[in-house]
């Protein structure tokens, strides 16, 4: 069952992640102790398994992995009660980052990315049928990151804005975001009703070094803006002003790998099952302060 307000289908990265978790500085030309797990990742992926998680609503992902782990893959997220419609890539391997976890007081990490497979997923991967009892479609931002999926974009925005589906997009990475360049970023997402940027993201796309400022001018081209700020919650723009503000939960973090992908998926599962705004954001930091408080991107399974 779909629910009242729609399934919610992710498009996006479905990718395996090697975490470092190290207690000091890496030291160059030498060993640094470290505790190391290969676990499931991928920004849409992990969007898709928070928001299943969260519940309330059918989560549904397209995504493109390769031979290598897609079985694996596919039982990983059906675990976390998410619908997958995985393409294997009979080339290429599924994409792996290396995520190195500093243990320090904020958790901060680092990402070594090969996208691999997930990259490759194109217009050819597409069928409007996708669309079907959907009620909102989610884009990651690495789709914009490489011309394949760059075409499958604007293609799921084409059938999205004749079915009357909104969409929300997630920029992804602010390091693979300078490269694409702001302007373009901002044109291949026109229409979208939703952005969901880190602090980062939102003054990379703005150059406003003020979040706010950035939030309020992002909020002049895209109804509604969410700017993620991590342990210090989140902001809502609309019509070039910001309009609400929500803490974060306190807690300890361990690994923050993940954690604003926690926020989205909750936040997108919220909207769908009838929360407004505010409410949904503070779900999304609900998401987020249980995600840093665990190693790994990926919600508890459902068993």
């Amino acid at each position: 069952m779909t629910g009242p307000g729609g399934a919610l289908l992710v498009v996006g990265d479905v990718i395996t992640d090697v975490v470092a978790r190290h207690a000091g500085p890496l030291a160059p030309g030498t060993d640094t102790a470290a505790v190391i797990r290969t676990v499931p990742g991928g920004a849409g992926a992990n969007v898709a398994c928070w928001a299943a998680h969260r519940g309330g609503c059918e989560v549904r992902l397209l995504g493109r992995v390769g031979a290598d782990a897609a079985v694996r893959h596919e039982r990983e997220l059906s675990a976390c009660g998410v619908r997958p419609r995985l393409v294997v890539d009979a080339d290429v391997p599924t994409g792996t980052v290396v995520c190195l976890v500093d243990e320090g007081a904020a958790a901060e990490r680092t990402f070594l990315t090969d996208s691999g497979a997930s990259l490759r997923l194109g217009p050819e991967d597409w069928s409007d049928a996708l669309l079907d009892g959907v009620g909102r479609l989610h884009l990651s931002g690495y789709l914009l990151f490489g011309g394949s999926s760059r075409a499958l974009v604007a293609v799921a925005l084409k059938a999205a804005e004749a079915r009357g589906v909104p969409v929300s997009v997630d920029p992804a990475s602010a390091g693979f975001l300078a490269e694409l360049g702001p302007d373009r970023f901002l044109a291949l997402v026109e229409g979208v009703d939703v952005l969901l940027p880190s602090r980062d993201e939102a003054c990379l796309l703005t150059g406003c070094p003020d979040v706010a400022e950035a939030a309020a001018s992002l909020s002049r081209r895209v109804p509604l803006v969410v700017v993620k700020l991590g342990a210090e919650g989140a902001l809502l723009a609309r019509s070039g002003e910001v309009c609400a503000r929500v803490p974060a939960l306190p807690v300890t973090p361990r690994d923050t790998t993940g954690a604003g992908d926690a926020f989205t998926g909750a936040f997108l599962a919220a909207l769908l099952t009838g929360a407004d705004d505010l409410r949904a954001a503070e779900e999304g930091c609900r998401a987020g302060a249980a995600a840093v408080e665990r190693v790994g991107a990926r919600p508890p399974g459902r068993g």
